[in-house]
């Protein structure tokens, strides 16, 4: 039943998590294959290779008889031979295994586990399904390789008794060529094998990665957090920040209002090059602002066309635009004329210096 609700794809972070414990798609037969498959061809391209090896063995008979002296240039170039056909099929091998799941370095898959070495997790693991299946997928080419070479010496069987009569080289050639036919064709079929069985694998591997909507849900949880939590934390940030905003309003020098639906705060002092908005909001928020302003005492202008301009083009924290210095100024120079009628001995600021304030 759990394997039954794995049926998501499986996350990028799932994938990563799979293959920094080592777990990626390889298949060991087709590197093998394509090794050996390498190694032949080089073979029949390098054609000095049986010339240099039977040098070495004449050499090798004749320096053991005491005939020739030992020389080390048919060593050398037996060893050439070998070095080109070692290094292809390295060589191969590598690429053949980076381009299959590249180059993985898991170190916790180099922690030891206690449970490799216990004779009954062996045990399970030797008579387990997964075991059973691949000794069953390595009959296949096992079988098909026998059929192979069951084939080859059936259709050289009526030339084996005239070879008796020939010389030992002629001997050596057919069975030299009977070889390297069945070694080709033998890892050609491996090779078309190992490609089956790596898509098999590949297959499976998927399979296994496959998650259920609970585990996707959980990941998500895990890396972005818990939508719950997340919401509950920007909920508390925007109740911060508006309690912050109030508390900028008692600075303000006017309020412009909508008047119900508005309310824009500015703040301006003669050191300021323009008035900025210290706080805006609209329905709830706007009635708090002009709830505090009215507490501190601070003018409310009802301007709806300001208002609506100055709450659409003008963020918390920003100076009005210049198109908008000419109204504001008119509606600071209007309050500044209120407050010096109302209270002349106070030190207002004059109506021409709000007027000159700013250019216009």
């Amino acid at each position: 039943m759990a394997r039954d609700n794995k049926t998501e794809q499986a996350t990028p972070r799932r994938r990563q998590k799979a293959r920094e414990k080592g777990q990626v798609v390889r298949s060991r037969e087709l590197v093998a294959s394509l090794a050996t498959m390498s190694a032949l061809l080089l073979l029949t391209q390098l054609g000095s290779f049986p010339g240099d090896w039977r040098a070495l063995l004449r050499a090798s008979f004749e320096v053991a008889s005491g005939s020739a002296r030992f020389s080390p240039t048919p060593v050398l170039m037996a060893l050439r031979g070998v070095a080109c056909v070692l290094g292809l099929t390295w060589l191969v091998a590598a690429l053949a295994a980076l381009a299959q799941g590249g180059l993985v370095f898991a170190p916790a898959s180099l922690a030891p586990a206690w449970s490799r070495l216990s004779p009954a997790s062996r045990m399970e693991q030797l008579f387990s399904l997964t075991s059973i299946s691949r000794l069953l997928k390595s009959l296949l080419p096992a079988a098909a390789v026998v059929y192979l070479f069951v084939a080859v010496l059936a259709r050289d069987w009526g030339v084996l008794p005239a070879l008796a009569g020939r010389s030992s080289g002629a001997l050596a050639r057919f069975l030299l060529t009977a070889l390297f036919e069945f070694a080709w064709k033998a890892a050609l079929v491996l090779v078309l094998w190992s490609g089956v069985d790596y898509l098999l694998e590949r297959r499976k591997f998927e399979s296994d990665l496959r998650m259920s909507r609970q585990e996707i849900v959980d990941e998500y949880k895990e890396t972005e957090g818990n939508p719950t939590v997340k919401a509950r934390i920007r909920r508390l940030q925007r109740q911060v920040r508006r309690r912050r905003m109030l508390k900028d309003v008692e600075r303000a020098a006017v309020v412009i209002t909508n008047p119900t639906a508005f309310a824009i705060a500015l703040e301006f002092s003669p050191l300021m090059a323009a008035p900025v908005v210290v706080a805006k909001g609209r329905n709830l928020l706007a009635a708090e602002i002009k709830q505090v302003a009215r507490w501190h005492g601070i003018p409310l202008i009802e301007n709806p066309p300001l208002a609506h301009a100055l709450y659409r083009a003008v963020e918390v924290g920003q100076s009005i635009p210049p198109k908008l210095y000419r109204v504001v100024a008119e509606v600071l120079a209007a309050i500044y004329r209120v407050q010096s009628r109302i209270a002349p001995e106070t030190d207002a600021p004059r109506t021409g210096s709000s007027e000159e304030a700013w250019p216009r």
